[in-house]
């Protein structure tokens, strides 16, 4: 059995981002534990994320947007640039490779794919099988877990982010790669929840074009390619193009409260660890943010609890937006572009982001239905106080 101070268990954005930040800190001993070349490793993905010049990916980008656009259910799109923020698109082929560069040896990885995690008062023990069939046995101080649970937290509200994006390639030039499309409300919508198209080029002749819904029930493959269909051509009008990619995911938005703490010795990191953002489906900046805590806590010799890496008012008011769409109380497509038009781009991103004071929060929250939202939240109030 082999001894560390630090087992990740899984590699995709939050076990990857962690074992970054261990592999600087010289004094501890970590392993990276994850599938070997299969079924069992996550497909390749893209991130989107905001945030100012100089980010530590910025190397590695696959596009950036200054400007971006929402285009409300009506056909009327607002444009405006992000800055000081920047919008920017990662795949994770490339951010996988740009962390396995930096790790230098100073963490041992390991492909195994894991069966059990035991906990125990000193340690806690990872036990796995690799690709010869043959056990493996890893002993850690503290283990951090970002599989997927094997079930949601009880909750009052679940919708999934459920999307497919075509890549696509045309003959002629059709995009303008300087600006994207960040929500496009011109789809057809459902009776509760919302749905919206969104375009991010990537040059002037390919972009990423995707058709996401927030709602309870993911579309079967006909679904989606029938949407995508419909946005670009009846709405986009495209023209002839290729597809040359496709990527789809489901994505949770839930009211449930997840515990980042599975044992004495283990914790869960990413979106098992909350690092989603309820409202938007947002993960990739909250898990920067939660493995910076837990390498911060590691270097101070404190428990190295993650954080869920979201204010709790804002997931308050992601708990009534839930609700409120679920309901149908609220037009998910007049709401997101009511919100864009009455407000200025960067404070729009930085609410979304976590990154909003109080005050900032309530001027924004006088800008959206207030009758809808009044109402769901007092009816939200009366559940937490009755406990259903």
């Amino acid at each position: 059995m082999r001894e560390f101070d630090v087992v990740v268990v899984g590699g995709g954005a939050a076990g990857l981002s962690l074992t970054r930040r261990l592999a600087g800190a010289n004094t501890v001993r970590a392993a990276l534990v994850e599938p070997p070349p299969g079924p069992l490793r996550a497909p390749v993905r893209t991130w989107c994320f905001w945030e100012p010049d100089g980010g530590p990916w910025d190397a590695v980008l696959a596009a950036r947007w200054d400007r971006l656009e929402v285009v409300g259910p009506d056909g009327r799109g607002r444009a405006a640039p992000a800055a000081p923020l920047v919008y920017k698109m990662l795949r994770s082929t490339d951010f996988e490779a740009h962390v396995r560069a930096g790790l230098g040896g100073r963490v041992a990885e390991v492909e195994a794919a894991v069966t059990g995690i035991e906990d125990g008062p000193d340690r806690a023990v990872v036990r796995a099988v690799d690709a010869a069939g043959a056990p493996v046995e890893l002993a850690a101080r503290w283990v951090f877990d970002s599989r997927p649970l094997p079930a949601l937290p009880p909750a009052r509200t679940t919708l999934l982010q459920h999307f497919r994006g075509w890549f696509v390639r045309t003959p002629d030039a059709a995009f303008d790669p300087d600006a994207a499309v960040l929500m496009d409300f011109r789809p057809p919508q459902p009776r509760n929840g919302t749905a919206f198209g969104y375009v991010l080029p990537l040059s002037e002749r390919t972009a990423l074009v995707e058709y996401t819904e927030f709602t309870r029930e993911v579309l079967d493959d006909a679904g989606y390619d029938a949407a995508l269909r419909d946005y670009t051509g009846r709405v986009l009008g495209l023209g002839p193009f290729e597809v040359t990619a496709v990527e789809q995911g489901a994505i949770p938005m839930t009211d449930g409260r997840f515990r980042t703490r599975a044992g004495r010795r283990v914790f869960r990191i990413g979106t098992a660890g909350g690092a989603t953002r309820p409202s938007t489906g947002y993960t990739f900046s909250g898990v920067q943010r939660q493995a910076a805590a837990v390498a911060a806590a590691l270097a101070a010799g404190r428990t190295p609890v993650p954080p869920v890496p979201h204010r709790r008012r804002h997931l308050l008011m992601d708990a009534v937006l839930l609700r409120a769409l679920d309901t149908g109380r609220v037009d998910g497509a007049e709401f997101f572009a009511r919100l864009f038009r009455r407000n200025a781009l960067a404070d729009v991103l930085r609410f979304l982001d976590g990154g909003s004071g109080f005050g900032r929060d309530l001027r924004m929250g006088a800008t959206v239905p207030v009758a809808p939202m009044a109402l769901t939240t007092a009816e939200y109030a009366g559940r937490l106080l009755t406990g259903r």
